[in-house]
């Protein structure tokens, strides 16, 4: 099963050069998020320098991700870019475990639905 074609992975810098390898690792890196959860559709991960932010704040990694159901956020900052893509892939790996876990919980405990008119009868 090639479920790989259909999902995409979009990175961008802000005010910085995409290296290779920082292409390669955020690619590595987001493969487990894809590994994780079969419907993703997109994920998109913008990270942006800002010179003159504090050292500890210099870099943001933002992460987008476009999953059937509602879109997720997050945005981490860091003193370096590498640090800064994990701890933004972690923090969207624990969103979505948390999302699944709602999921498989709102599946095995079903609601029951109360109607306010009464229904009609079958003839």
């Amino acid at each position: 099963m090639n479920s790989q074609n259909h999902r995409e992975l979009i990175v961008s810098g802000i005010h910085l050069e995409l290296t290779p390898s920082l292409k390669t690792f955020v690619n590595e890196k987001a493969g487990r998020l894809f590994r994780h959860e079969e419907r993703i559709v997109r994920i998109r991960v913008e990270l942006e320098c800002d010179s003159k932010q504090d050292v500890g704040a210099r870099f943001k990694a933002k992460g987008h991700i476009v999953i059937h159901g509602p879109d997720m956020n997050a945005v981490v900052e860091s003193d370096e870019c590498h640090k800064a893509v994990s701890m933004l892939i972690d923090k969207l790996d624990r969103m979505l475990a948390r999302r699944h876990q709602l999921h498989r919980v709102k599946r095995n405990h079903p609601h029951a639905v109360e109607l306010d008119s009464a229904l009609p009868k079958v003839v």
